[in-house]
């Protein structure tokens, strides 16, 4: 009698997991649908890969307030019922009972897509049917039944035209967004300074994306600058208030209030506020564990560099910068790693600015911004 039991609770959990991973409609198959959470219909697109249904972490943990946790070997996932451990390099799922299962991971668009059968390690019930472009994660909070669900949102369900299977990669650095290795995500801190405006000026001519860690200091006394950076869509990011040392790093709840102060300024100016954040010096040492609990905590995204343009050191010596620049790149490129390239918004890195931009563009490198949706790349390796 138990081992019948017990063969009934595995095969409803087998059933369970493995409702995504084999859709039984042909129409939905390589066709992202739409996702419904308890009861209501996401924006969330769950995308279909070998007959498994893939979904942006960080979206679905923002909908279901799920806590992630950065990790040197991958990224802890904490809500629902329980909680897991998702390996780098496709190395699978730790559960809280310690096995090990399968997992797969890829990035696309910047986003760490994993397989929706996370949620039901976590304890959520999923629901699919095909016929119905119906894909459900549902907890005990859920009123609706399945078919109550699909009559509320038939018209929204149905996609509206067929989309091409992403094809799951396995980049060098899974931390790192863009096309592997020849994506730049240029970005200058300090500023806006009085000759923003001809640092944007190059931008331009060059068009070229870039993502500025302003001060909210220098925010104040700029702001047309900020509204321009805005208005031209540039990146927005912090990078505290002061700039000074013995105030930022006083205590977590003053590198809090720093950046909290100059979101504020931010959304005075721009009327819209920003989650992305690098911290004066940049984040170790200073940064640690109970800075970044704080800070991001709160929903910030912590940014460093792999690319140190050092000219905040040679100021005027341009061919310096440019070869400190281009040495850091080329040893990034055998790795196939994305350059995030730190900058200054000064007048000495006007000068040097064209000259490289020419040599990546040149190289076949493009430029993105970086965004809230990307995985964060920083010093401490803090996923958050």
């Amino acid at each position: 009698m138990r081992i019948k039991k017990f063969m009934l609770l595995f095969m409803s959990l087998f059933l369970m997991i493995g409702l995504v991973q084999s859709p039984a409609s042909a129409e939905a198959k390589g066709a992202a649908l739409k996702l419904g959470i308890n009861d209501k219909l996401s924006a969330i697109e769950a995308v279909s890969v070998k007959d498994t249904y893939y979904i942006p972490l960080r979206a679905l943990a923002d909908e279901l307030k799920w806590t992630l946790t950065g990790l040197a070997d991958g990224v802890h996932v904490a809500g629902g019922t329980s909680s897991l451990t998702l390996l780098n390099k496709d190395g699978g799922a730790v559960l809280k009972d310690g096995r090990t299962v399968p997992m797969s991971t890829f990035l696309q668009d910047g986003k760490l897509m994993v397989p929706l059968k996370v949620s039901g390690y976590l304890g959520y019930s999923i629901s699919y049917a095909g016929d119905k472009y119906l894909l459900r994660v549902k907890d005990s909070s859920a009123q609706l039944t399945d078919s109550a669900f699909t009559d509320k949102y038939a018209a929204e369900l149905k996609p509206k035209a067929p989309v091409a299977p992403a094809t799951p990669a396995t980049p060098a650095k899974p931390a790192e967004p863009g096309k592997p290795g020849r994506t730049v995500y240029l970005t200058f801190d300090d500023g806006p300074s009085a000759t923003t405006g001809e640092l944007l000026d190059i931008l331009r001519k060059y068009d070229v994306q870039a993502t500025f860690f302003m001060l909210g200091n220098n925010m104040n006394q700029h702001p047309a600058q900020v509204k321009r950076i805005a208005k031209e869509g540039y990146g927005l990011a912090l990078h505290g208030v002061t700039h000074r040392q013995e105030k930022f790093y006083a205590s977590p709840s003053a590198a809090l209030a720093e950046m909290s102060g100059a979101n504020a300024t931010l959304k005075k100016l721009t009327g819209t506020s920003t989650t992305l954040i690098r911290t004066p010096y940049g984040s170790k040492p200073y940064f640690t564990k109970s800075f970044r609990d704080k800070v991001l905590g709160q929903g910030y995204h912590l940014w460093d560099w792999n690319v140190d343009s050092y000219d905040w050191k040679y100021k005027q010596n341009s061919d310096r910068i440019y070869n400190t620049v281009m040495e850091q790149v080329n040893k990034l490129k055998a790795s196939k790693t994305n350059p995030i390239i730190l900058m200054h918004d000064q007048k000495a890195t006007l000068k040097v600015l064209p000259r490289v931009l020419e040599k990546l563009q040149k190289e076949g490198y493009t430029f993105e911004l970086i965004t809230k949706d990307m995985e964060p790349v920083n010093f401490w390796k803090d996923k958050r």
